[in-house]
């Protein structure tokens, strides 16, 4: 879509405004609930955003939003997973003087929340079926920026200029942040995430994650007849789990050298009993906020894995073999103290009458690639909690209150 002229405003969106008013705005909570909710229901996991995004696009444009104020840029083309559409940007022009800001929330959902059907249960809202996730991660913080965004057109309330993002593929490695053309974003100053539980909550920095594949192989044979001659890729990658299980290199590590985390997440292979498997992958992680811990981490996994394969052979005296690839998913950042948005979003906490607690994400968010692109953005919640698991459930007062922060970050009133 085409852009509007910097400093230009689109066409269609009048210049009126009411007056600056003596206190912050508030939104319409009901509305914004009822918005939710219709997120909720629509399916969006990772690579299949477009029904999600599409239905953002007619909430703009039937508040009056134009055309030319809404992009979408090609960042799934870059991604490994493909994908079916890429981020989704809105900019407008500020009617106030101030620097410009920027909103973000991703639409994917994880594969367990695929047929997700959102229930109001007294404070909560939680999914109908009990086997589906409830996709509040992060379809709460993309209604509580939607809600900003069309709070402030409808209402034409002052605001600086401003930037809406929703990104796709947060969940596979945040590649929509990761390939988000910047162009379309306008240069934003400060930068305000909302993916997470407590409102209260400022994330200013987050863990780095380094992922890696590994090919096992072995060599078949008859597991009945002649199990000598095979070399199991499966004794192989049972061999390097145990050992580092057994050296502490799994699960939360903490040596001497620093702490961190490391998993085995996937392992394929194998088609029957009666064949000595030749072929397995594996997938592991490892994160740490220290890259050069993170770097011990992935060595002490590659090095478990190549001496197992060294040690496991056949009766002809051969062993076997493993091909290990990774690549770093993001980096570690922590913003300063005195970042611009870290102090704006604690101030729109404290305008709320609650007390900011700062932290430090060992996930990671779509500010670790935000941040890395020259854009410095912090984290809040919205108040989802089990995400992942088929307890998430989302606090109805949370997200209201995520709602209220995002409303006066947008227009510059949090004080």
């Amino acid at each position: 879509m085409m852009k509007h002229p910097r400093g230009r405003r689109p066409r269609g969106v009048s210049i009126r405004q009411t007056p600056l008013a003596a206190a912050p705005p508030e939104p319409d909570l009901r509305r914004a609930e009822r918005l939710l909710l219709q997120l909720l229901a629509i399916p969006g996991v990772s690579c299949q955003e477009r029904r999600v995004s599409e239905f953002i696009v007619r909430q703009l444009r039937r508040a009056g939003i134009p055309e030319d104020a809404i992009e979408r840029d090609a960042a799934h083309r870059k991604s490994p997973f493909g994908g079916e559409i890429g981020n989704l940007a809105c900019r407008l022009p500020g009617t106030r003087a101030g620097v410009r800001r920027m909103l973000i929330a991703h639409l994917d959902t994880v594969p367990l929340c695929a047929g997700a059907r959102p229930v109001v249960e007294g404070n909560w809202i939680r999914p109908a079926d009990r086997g589906t996730a409830l996709g509040a991660d992060d379809r709460a913080g993309t209604a509580a920026i939607l809600t900003a965004l069309l709070e402030i057109v409808r209402r034409r309330l002052p605001h600086p200029p401003l930037t809406f993002l929703w990104t796709v593929q947060e969940e596979l490695g945040m590649y929509g942040a990761r390939h988000v053309r910047l162009g379309m974003l306008g240069r934003p100053r400060l930068a305000f995430n909302f993916d997470g539980s407590s409102p209260e909550e400022v994330t200013l920095g987050a863990t780095g994650g380094y992922r890696m594949s590994i090919q096992v192989r072995g060599l078949a044979s008859h597991a009945g007849v002649a199990p000598e001659k095979g070399i199991s890729a499966i004794t192989i990658a049972a061999l390097a789990i145990a050992r580092l299980h057994r050296e502490g290199w799994l699960g939360r590590v903490e040596k001497s050298g620093g702490q961190g985390t490391a998993n085995v997440g996937v392992i394929r292979g194998g088609e029957a009993t009666n064949v000595v498997t030749p072929e397995v992958e594996v997938r592991t992680e490892a994160r740490s906020h220290d890259p050069h811990f993170r770097r011990q981490i992935a060595t002490a996994i590659e090095q478990a894995f190549r001496e197992a394969a060294g040690s496991v052979r056949s009766v002809q005296g051969a062993c076997g073999e493993v091909c290990v690839r990774g690549q770093l998913d993001y980096e570690a950042f922590k913003l300063p103290d005195d970042s611009p948005s870290v102090l704006a979003a604690e101030a729109a906490v404290r305008s709320l009458g609650s007390e900011p607690v700062r932290g430090i994400s060992n996930g990671g968010l779509d500010a670790n690639w935000l941040t890395a692109r020259t854009v410095p953005t912090v984290t809040l919640g919205a108040g989802m909690t089990g995400a992942h698991t088929l307890e998430e459930r989302l606090d109805r007062a949370r997200f209201r209150q995520a709602c209220r922060i995002a409303l006066r970050l947008a227009t510059a009133t949090e004080g």
